[in-house]
Order: structure tokens, then C-alpha cells, then sequence
């Protein structure tokens, strides 16, 4: 089983930025894919970035230049550096792992941490 908690979330203003971190126990996840979704008030889940264990990236059109993910294997640790913040960034940001390719379906998801960005 794998547990993954994630932190750095909070309020923000428009233009500023936000690192989450997500710690991730369990079986080793450095054969896996890595990612983030979100989820705003009245909207789909979507996959905002990912990454896997052999350095392939993916990034929603959205968040493209503003947003960048990486990962400490040694720590078992996932990163989103989040950039320039739009008021539409606002949502629950899940950490996700377990899948063998980049767009998922992932296996493993973490309880959120909230986003908040005002205008």
C-alpha cells in the first residue's frame, strides 16, 4: 500500500506562487509515473502534471510555462512549482501515483491540499 501526503497549499494572490509537496510512503514509487490533479468547484477532475521515473513530462495546456514538476526519488517525494497564479488555478490538488505511463490511470491518490488564488 502507498500513502501520499500533500502539503504547501494555502491562500494566494494573482501573480504569486505556491510550491506543493507530496511525501509518498510505502512500497519504492521510483519505477512509477508521479502527477497532479486538480479539482475546481463545479468542475472535472483534470490532470494538471506528471512525471515518470524515466523523465517524461506532461503539463495540462492551462498551466504550460507557469507551472513545473519534479521529483526526489531518494526522498519518495513529488514537487509542483507553481507560478504566476490565475484566480482559475483555484482548486483541490491531489497527488497521484501508481501508473506506469504519465497520463495515468493512477492507482494512488493523496487527501488534497487546497488552492486558493484571489484576484
Amino acid at each position: 500500500q502507498v500513502q501520499l501526503v500533500e502539503s504547501g497549499g494555502g491562500l494566494v494572490q494573482a501573480g504569486g506562487s505556491l510550491r506543493l509537496s507530496c511525501a509518498a510512503s510505502g512500497k519504492s514509487l521510483s519505477i512509477n509515473a508521479m502527477g497532479w490533479y486538480r479539482q475546481a468547484p463545479g468542475k472535472e477532475r483534470e490532470l494538471v502534471a506528471a512525471i515518470s521515473s524515466g523523465g517524461n513530462f506532461y503539463y495540462a495546456d492551462s498551466v504550460k510555462g507557469r507551472f513545473t514538476i519534479s521529483r526526489d526519488n531518494a526522498k519518495n517525494t513529488l514537487y509542483l512549482q507553481m507560478n504566476s497564479l490565475k484566480p482559475e488555478d483555484t482548486a483541490i490538488y491531489y497527488c497521484v501515483s501508481g501508473s506506469i505511463v504519465v497520463r495515468g490511470p493512477y492507482d494512488y491518490w493523496g487527501q488534497g491540499t487546497q488552492v486558493t488564488v484571489s484576484s
